[in-house]
């Protein structure tokens, strides 16, 4: 019977070697830890055998790492361990933050109910139904004397009657002229919304008497009612002078769309007015410090939009928040102290012809337009159809605009 050869690693090592060394290197893991517990050291009374000893066995035989090897894997296992915590407890945190954000449209839905809907109806009595999910939520601010402004609009960028509803359909876009009631509700003003509504469905109705010195308050209620009425990624704001290009406006807003808080506009920081009798004067100026300080940073009060998150926010504490003279004011005030990201896009402040022009020239093509000198289009219901002409984006922008 022959005598068998000694079975070899693959570099060359007997294997018996391998384990043989292997189980020395544990066992001397085992005297370095007790060395470190102040245990007694038995190897240290031979010290000097045992370097001759490993000398002899690293010159006679390659080294093995075994620990380095074993704690590789162990440290590649625990990274992929981490990576997967990590996937699960972002995951977790997006279906909590969800999960709040349902909580907090119910209770500001049960809110609404118990106080009386937000929402003039003409029985009194309807319900708020089941909210429909869109893209987003175009409010047009507008009042009783502003029916030719209106007309103007419905002529030009905003589509009405079938078209106004295959755009909710098809591409989830919203669009109310955004009004409440006279001082004397059921009054001609009343009847005649009641009447232009009939024939053009194009109203939301809020419960708010209309008046200038109320707009902080009538935009606090326009954001609770819309978050009441639908569930939208984006609220928008706008006021009815100013020249929308609805498909560029869907492009800007689907960039940020899986952000949970975004406060979308021309950001700006005027000065406090502290003088009585002007234009935009504060009557709080002490609050923003030594006379001549500006504002904090807020959207231009034309146009802006909020994520469903700050809407949300607006709905459920609209009774704690606090409203200033100024409605764009009012509104950046409400998010300073969050964690918002404010983002700033001049595509939504561009001017009219020829400044929208250049920039559509250039690539860069306006979502909207209005001249600053009068905070809206100077002469809107004389110059919207011109000012569509030269700064629209033209009919069919909005249908061939994937969201």
């Amino acid at each position: 019977m022959g005598i068998s050869r000694p079975q070899k690693s693959s570099n060359g090592v007997p294997t018996r070697w391998v384990y043989l060394f292997c189980i020395a290197s544990f066992f001397l893991g085992v005297l370095v830890v007790n060395r470190f517990w102040d245990f007694p050291d038995p190897a240290k009374m031979d010290d000097e055998a045992s370097s001759l000893k490993k000398d002899q066995i690293t010159a006679d035989h390659p080294t093995v790492n075994c620990e380095k090897q074993e704690t590789a894997v162990r440290a590649g296992d625990i990274l992929s361990r981490v990576s997967q915590t990590h996937d699960v407890i972002m995951t977790l945190d997006k279906t909590i933050s969800s999960l709040e954000m349902q909580l907090a449209s119910a209770r500001a839905a049960k809110v609404i109910n118990e106080d009386g809907s937000p929402m003039v109806t003409k029985s009194g009595t309807e319900h708020l139904k089941e909210r429909a999910k869109v893209f987003f939520v175009m409010g047009i601010i507008t009042a009783f004397s502003s029916r030719k402004r209106r007309d103007s609009i419905r002529e030009t960028w905003m589509p009405k009657g079938e078209e106004l509803k295959r755009l909710e359909t098809e591409k989830g876009i919203i669009i109310r002229f955004v009004i409440g009631h006279s001082a004397s509700p059921g009054g001609v003003l009343d009847r005649a919304i009641e009447a232009e509504d009939d024939q053009h469905k194009d109203f939301l109705r809020l419960n708010h008497v209309e008046g200038y010195h109320e707009l902080s308050s009538k935009t606090q209620i326009y954001f609770s009612t819309a978050v009441a009425k639908w569930d939208a990624d984006f609220y928008i704001k706008v006021d009815d002078d100013v020249h929308i290009n609805l498909g560029m406006v869907g492009s800007t807003l689907a960039r940020h769309r899986s952000k949970p808080r975004v406060y979308i506009g021309c950001m700006k920081s005027g000065p406090v007015l502290a003088q009585t009798g002007v234009k935009y004067h504060e009557p709080e100026y002490w609050k923003f410090g030594e006379e001549g300080n500006k504002y904090f940073r807020h959207a231009t009060g034309q146009i802006y939009a909020i994520s469903k998150d700050l809407a949300t926010y607006i709905s459920v504490n609209r009774h704690i928040l606090h409203r200033y003279a100024n409605e764009d004011v009012s509104l950046g005030s409400w998010f300073i102290g969050l964690d918002v990201e404010h983002i700033d896009d001049r595509s939504l402040c561009c001017g009219t012809a020829p400044d929208c022009e250049w920039k559509a020239q250039a690539g860069n093509p306006c979502a909207a337009s209005f001249d600053w000198s009068c905070s809206g289009i100077c002469k809107s219901v004389e110059r919207m159809e011109e000012v569509h002409q030269r700064c629209g984006e033209g009919g069919g922008a909005i249908w061939h605009t994937s969201f």
